[in-house]
């Protein structure tokens, strides 16, 4: 295993780089951090480039002779996290080419830009059994240090692909599959529509929710009701309730 001792070492300050946006996007890959999302890394496999470790902290006994495993000191370890209990151990993971050639449902996500949001509607997609998530311009970056935590791994476990939702909305309603927007006025109770093997729901900003213009092209769109005082659901809870309702 190599050990790397200083700050000023080049391997350290790239890691570095990886907590920001335009540096993930240069180099195709991003940083995760903690056991459970390294975890989750190396089980995918393919994705996987080296795990960092602090010396303070046991390696688990996990399958790691094709990966290489780098022990750093505390200090280093440190500067690598975001959170105020560093877990001490970190990945440095390929940003994958996903493609949904075979997906049948789908999450299109318009503008959210909370990432803690963005995260959960990733888990409950994959814990919904979605096929795909294709999240739109305007949202918080999908390797967001945050979005990969609240996520808890499903980034390893589905396609999460950045695209244009008003060509992914044409591609769909061309092969026959419908798409559902998310509105508060001008849309039919969810419980309305009939469930189907195939279908994409599309959800929103946070203030604003979905564009106009895409609610405009949808198959049809959807609302949760309100019982008590609340002007609204969160984003992610919305998100849940619609896709386990229109999962058959």
């Amino acid at each position: 295993m190599k050990h790397i001792e200083s700050l000023s070492n080049p391997k350290v300050k790239q890691w570095k780089k990886l907590l920001t946006k335009k540096e993930r996007d240069k180099s195709g890959t991003f940083l995760v951090e903690g056991f459970h999302l390294v975890e989750e890394a190396l089980k995918q496999g393919e994705q996987m480039m080296e795990i960092i470790i602090s010396e303070k902290v046991d390696l688990p006994r996990w399958d790691t002779a094709s990966t290489p495993v780098i022990i750093v000191t505390e200090e280093i370890s440190n500067s690598l996290s975001d959170t105020e209990a560093p877990q001490g151990i970190y990945a440095v993971c390929r940003q994958a080419n996903m493609e949904a050639q075979q997906a049948k449902t789908f999450l299109f996500v318009d503008a959210v830009q909370d990432p803690g949001n963005l995260g959960t509607m990733i888990r409950t997609a994959d814990a919904a059994g979605i096929d795909a998530v294709v999240v739109g311009h305007g949202s918080v970056d999908i390797f967001n240090s945050k979005v990969l935590r609240s996520a808890q791994g499903s980034h390893f476990h589905l396609p999460i692909i950045r695209g244009d939702l008003h060509q992914w909305v044409d591609k769909l309603q061309g092969e026959n599959i419908p798409v559902y927007g998310t509105a508060l006025e001008g849309a039919s109770e969810y419980t309305e529509i009939s469930r189907g093997d195939s279908f994409a729901l599309i959800v929103g900003n946070e203030g604003n929710g979905v564009g106009k213009d895409i609610l405009a092209s949808t198959t049809a769109n959807l609302y949760i009701p309100i019982y008590g005082k609340s002007e609204s659901l969160n984003v992610a809870v919305a998100t849940g309730i619609l896709l386990y309702y229109l999962k058959k």
